[in-house]
């Protein structure tokens, strides 16, 4: 029956995807018409309401309404500018400065803002002027954009982290939050190793003359109050000052007297903030609400399990199936977004990965750097997307170049996942694990 009822939700599923119905509502369906064959429909359609309501009345839950609202006022509140000519400061002197620099700063914003695609568009536009008046690659900028902006999605604070450890069943927050700034930063390495790597290639060189001391702390007095956002909220939720919920609103706090400091956020621009992220957190709300129908689904029919079985019955080698979930959720992440994403694969694949002693914050950084590589990958990849868009160039043009990044990228993604320390070793000094 577990087999059965996991054929049914996939094709299901796919099936109303590829029709065009929302994501939240193709989950909700496909799990109450896998559940139709072994409970009656009046059963199922109330425990669904049931489950959807449970699902949306977490309390922890209402970090991720505040950290989107964080990140909308922090896109607006002019901070990209000043990043950028921080990391400029520091990295100016490497082989192709301006890529670097790109790298550096969609790290950081990314991190800021908790959006890749905000981090392509904004760090991009502000380094375009200068790789075009330096004679740059337009599709090598956009790739570099591209490539590197998902790597902010790791490093904390991360919506995508808190919203696996809701569908994980309560895995530390401050653990993934702590766990997540190395893989992050591996990440960016990568790409800034490539880029230099090409840099040299081309013979594009870094800013002439000494070091500018001066010039690093003008910047740094000017970035300072922005990167103070991260060292307040995350070390008061590691140092358990307060908890993930408490500095998603300190957050917010924090971001708007900052914007308004700035002077770039105005009464007009703080209503369609608001609303803006008023309406994206509803989706994201809503769809772990219906999620949770998927996960009662699953555990009632004893889906993952079965899914278990299946995997151990073919091979029991721990490196071979984790080779085989990072195939599947790379191939998943090409056409679903991070958040579903996160509520489907993690029921199914956390229980087997814990059969052979895998910490859950070991596995929730594996899934969530798998699927943020989807932000990136045609033909979904929003991310690479809106990088292009800036860039002002081509699909054909860019790939040759990502091809490099994703070589990269996955040479990182192979380190998370075989490597424990690169996950737990943070958690683990912190005494979180």
């Amino acid at each position: 029956m577990a087999i059965q009822s996991l054929l049914i939700i996939l094709v299901v599923l796919i099936l109303l995807l590829a029709l065009g119905v929302p994501i939240a509502y193709s989950i909700g369906i496909s799990a109450l018409v896998a559940i139709l064959q072994t409970v009656p429909l009046d059963v199922s359609v109330v425990t669904a309401a049931q489950r959807t309501f449970v699902g949306m009345s977490k309390f922890s839950l209402t970090a991720i309404p505040f950290f989107i609202l964080a990140g909308n006022l922090m896109n607006q509140g002019g901070i990209a500018k000043r990043l950028v000519d921080f990391v400029m400061a520091i990295l100016g002197k490497l082989p192709g400065a301006l890529l670097v620099t790109n790298v550096g700063a969609n790290a950081l914003f990314g991190a800021i803002s908790g959006s890749a695609s905000a981090a392509a568009a904004a760090v991009g536009s502000m380094v375009k002027e200068g790789e075009e008046e330096q004679g740059y690659d337009p599709a090598l900028c956009a790739a570099t954009n591209g490539a590197s902006a998902p790597s902010g999605l790791l490093i904390p604070p991360s919506n995508a982290l808190i919203t696996y450890s809701l569908a994980s069943g309560g895995t530390s927050v401050a653990a993934l939050f702590l766990g997540g700034y190395v893989p992050g930063i591996l990440w960016a390495l990568c790409c800034i190793i490539v880029g230099i790597l090409i840099a040299l290639r081309k013979g594009y060189t870094g800013t002439p003359g000494k070091f500018d001391w001066k010039n690093l702390g003008v910047c740094t007095l000017r970035a300072l109050p922005a990167l103070s956002l991260i060292v307040v909220v995350i070390g008061g939720i590691v140092g358990g000052i307060f908890t993930a919920t408490e500095g998603s609103a300190i957050a917010v706090v924090y971001a708007l007297i900052l914007g308004i400091c700035y002077r770039n956020i105005t009464v007009k621009s703080f209503w369609n903030i608001v609303v803006d992220s008023a309406k994206m957190s509803g989706m994201v709300v809503f769809l772990i609400g219906v999620s949770n129908i998927l996960g009662w689904v699953m555990a009632f029919t004893q889906i993952p399990q079965a899914v278990s079985a299946a995997l151990l019955g073919i091979t029991e080698n721990k490196i071979i199936i984790l080779l085989i979930m990072n195939v599947i959720l790379l191939i998943a992440g090409t056409f679903m977004d991070v958040t579903p994403a996160i509520l489907i694969f993690t029921p199914l694949f956390l229980p087997i990965v814990q059969t052979f002693g895998m910490h859950p914050v070991h596995f929730g950084l594996i899934l969530v750097y798998n699927l943020c590589i989807g932000n990136i990958t045609p033909p979904v990849g929003n991310t690479l997307f809106v990088a292009i868009k800036v860039g002002r160039t081509s699909l054909s043009k860019t790939m040759p170049y990502m091809v490099c990044y994703y070589l990269a990228i996955l040479l990182g993604l192979m380190l998370v996942t075989y490597v424990p320390l690169f996950s737990m070793g943070l958690p683990t000094l912190a005494g979180l694990v």
